[in-house]
């Protein structure tokens, strides 16, 4: 299973490597000046909302074990 594993990500890496763009093309923005152009207000709100539930649900969680609650009875008797 190991080796096998190993094939896949050898393989994922060479293909990557050979589909990946080598040089810009000239007169094209390289990413950055479109990156600034497009609205991204969306996917920082999401990643911020699921940063904050991540953290409240960390803090939130008991952490241990089971709890033990011990219930004493009480008997009463009328006069």
């Amino acid at each position: 299973m190991r080796i096998f594993g190993a094939a896949i990500l050898a393989a994922s890496l060479l293909v990557t490597n050979a589909f990946a763009e080598t040089t810009l093309t000239a007169g094209k923005p390289a990413g950055v000046k479109k990156a600034q152009e497009s609205n991204n207000a969306i996917l920082i709100i999401g990643g911020v909302g699921l940063a904050g539930l991540g953290i409240g649900l960390a803090a939130s969680s008991s952490g241990g074990g089971p709890t033990s609650v011990t219930t004493a009875t009480v008997g009463t008797s009328a006069p």
